[in-house]
């Protein structure tokens, strides 16, 4: 398999809730006018807790500064698993479970913190750029590691691995983060840049206006409340929905693009207080356990928490699968 560093050098950064409307008319533009910007890595996450928002440095340029505006320091490059050559567009979702044991368990092994996005496309690994080098070190024995240059890949190699000092192999950190399930039932969908027009109202609504838990009929042992949760990225021309199942009501259905299958997938957030950036291994622990169990996985991180997506149909195993690996590293 090969392993690409994408040209994007993108940034992190969370906006309060109450501070949404100071960035109403640029988010818009990359939303929904994407060729009047140069942004081409874009995503917005809505949570209880506020927008996360990753994206390059061209769409960063876009957002004034504020009170309401917090930004990780690191620039972060993004990398995408390729099977057999396949660009990112024409092949399914792998899901975090499939590179779990080839990649996410190895850079926590070495001390290299990651954020995931998951898409209805692809699945991309975001790592600091001062980390890079110790990236392509850990992995190069898996993988054959390209970087795009101008939109064609290249040959990476680490000899620019801070005059040849590698951080040291150390344990992974063994802070045990609790689990919860809400009772919403979520879709992973995608739309045709086209019908983004045929879309647009909707979208404002849902991201703008529409701030209340949504209510849906679940069985009464689920006793977990529902959570706020929408997800919309535009990468490279490529748009990926993640919404609950009454938010999908919203929508004309005849311009979503679903998996045959029509799956729902339920929600393990994982998080008691905020993570951080710093702390390396929080994606292993999900992952390698899931991997183990032979169960697919969208993995998306936000400012403040993490989020596994897995097949509703799952849940009950996921929930009692990710306990007993608490339990064991109590």
């Amino acid at each position: 398999m090969d392993l690409r560093i994408l040209e994007h050098r993108v940034r992190v950064l969370s906006i309060a809730r109450g501070g949404l409307w100071l960035y109403t008319h640029p988010l818009l533009k990359m939303l929904l006018l994407p060729q009047r910007s140069r942004c081409k890595f874009f995503s917005l996450t809505e949570t209880p807790e506020d927008y996360t928002i990753i994206l390059d440095e061209e769409g960063f340029k876009e957002l004034p500064p504020s009170e309401f505006l917090q930004v990780v320091d690191s620039t972060w490059l993004v990398l995408n698993v390729l099977s057999n050559g396949s660009s990112s567009a024409n092949i399914q979702p792998i899901g975090v479970t499939k590179i779990a044991k080839s990649v996410i368990a190895p850079l926590a092994e070495h001390n290299v913190s990651v954020l995931m996005l998951s898409t209805y496309q692809t699945d991309f690994i975001l790592v600091r750029e001062k980390d890079m080098p110790v990236v392509i070190h850990t992995l190069e024995g898996e993988f054959d590691i390209y970087k795009e240059v101008n939109g064609e890949p290249v040959p990476a190699n680490c000899d620019d691995a801070s005059n040849g000092f590698l951080k040291p192999k150390q344990a992974v950190n063994s802070t045990v983060h609790p689990i919860q399930s809400p009772r919403n039932r979520f879709c992973i969908l995608s739309v045709s840049p086209d019908s983004l027009p045929a879309i647009a109202t909707i979208l404002i609504d849902v991201l703008f206006y529409s701030h209340s838990p949504p209510k849906e009929t679940v069985p009464a042992s689920q006793d977990l409340d529902s959570v706020t949760f929408f997800a919309f990225s535009l990468i490279e021309g490529y748009i990926s929905i993640v919404m609950d199942a009454e938010t999908k009501k919203k929508f004309p259905s005849d311009l979503l693009l679903t998996s045959s299958s029509g799956e729902l997938w339920r929600m393990v957030r994982i998080g008691g207080q905020p993570l951080g950036f710093d702390e390396c291994g929080i994606v292993a622990q999900i992952a390698e356990p899931l991997a183990d169990a032979d169960i697919s996985a969208y993995y998306i991180s936000t400012f403040n928490f993490d989020h596994a997506l897995v097949p509703e149909e799952d849940i009950d195993h996921v929930t009692e699968v990710l306990q007993k690996r608490q339990e064991s590293q109590r």
